[in-house]
C-alpha cells in the first residue's frame, strides 16, 4: 500500500486570511502613530508611520506589486486624515509600497533587508510626497520648504528602518514566517 501525501499550498499575500488581518492590524498601529505624531512636528511637518506599517506588513507577507499597490493606496487613503496637502499620499504611499516591493527582490542578507529596503521604501515615499507638492501646492517650492520637507523625510526614513528591523523578528516569530 502507497502512503498518501497530502500537501496545503500556504497562500501568499493578500490571498492569506492572516496576512490580510495582519495589514489591517499594521494599518490601524499605523494610524494611532500618524495621530500621536504631531509632537515629532518639523516646521508644521511630521513623520508618516503609515510607512513603517506597510514596510512591516509587506515585508513579513511579501505580497506581489500589484498587492503591495493595494495596501500603498488603502495607506494613503487613511493617510488623508490630517493633511494639509489632500490627495498627495495616495500617490506617494502607493509608490513606497511598491518600491518595497521591488527592493524585497534585492539579494540581500537576512539583517541587512528590512534596513535598506524600509529605509529606500521611504525615501521614495516621501521624496514622490515632496516632487508632488512642489507640482501642484507650491510650483514653485521655496528652497527653505524643499529642504525642511527632504528632512523630514530623511528623519523618517531612518526612523522607519529602525522600526521595521526591530519589529519584523517578533512578528515573524508570531506569524511563523521566514525571513527571507
Amino acid at each position: 500500500m502507497q502512503k498518501r501525501d497530502v500537501s496545503v499550498e500556504e497562500k501568499k499575500g493578500l490571498r492569506n486570511t492572516k496576512n490580510l488581518i495582519l495589514v489591517g492590524v499594521m494599518m490601524a498601529v499605523g494610524v494611532v502613530l500618524r495621530l500621536f505624531a504631531g509632537v515629532i512636528a518639523v516646521g508644521n511637518m511630521h513623520p508618516n508611520f503609515l510607512i513603517a506599517t506597510y514596510c512591516l506588513s509587506i515585508f513579513v507577507i511579501k505580497p506581489n506589486v500589484k498587492e503591495a499597490a493595494i495596501i500603498g493606496f488603502i495607506s494613503g487613503a487613511i493617510s488623508q486624515i490630517g493633511t494639509s496637502m489632500a490627495w498627495l499620499g495616495l500617490g506617494s504611499e502607493t509608490l513606497g509600497a511598491i518600491a518595497m516591493c521591488l527592493l524585497l527582490a534585492l539579494p540581500l542578507p537576512k539583517l541587512v533587508k528590512p534596513v535598506v529596503c524600509t529605509f529606500l521604501a521611504t525615501l521614495v515615499s516621501g521624496f514622490a510626497f515632496t516632487g508632488l507638492a512642489a507640482l501642484t501646492y507650491a510650483n514653485p517650492m521655496p528652497g527653505a520648504q524643499f529642504v525642511s520637507m527632504s528632512m523630514v523625510t530623511i528623519v523618517t526614513a531612518l526612523l522607519n528602518m529602525v522600526i521595521v528591523t526591530v519589529l519584523s523578528i517578533p512578528v515573524n516569530k508570531v506569524l511563523g514566517t521566514e525571513e527571507n
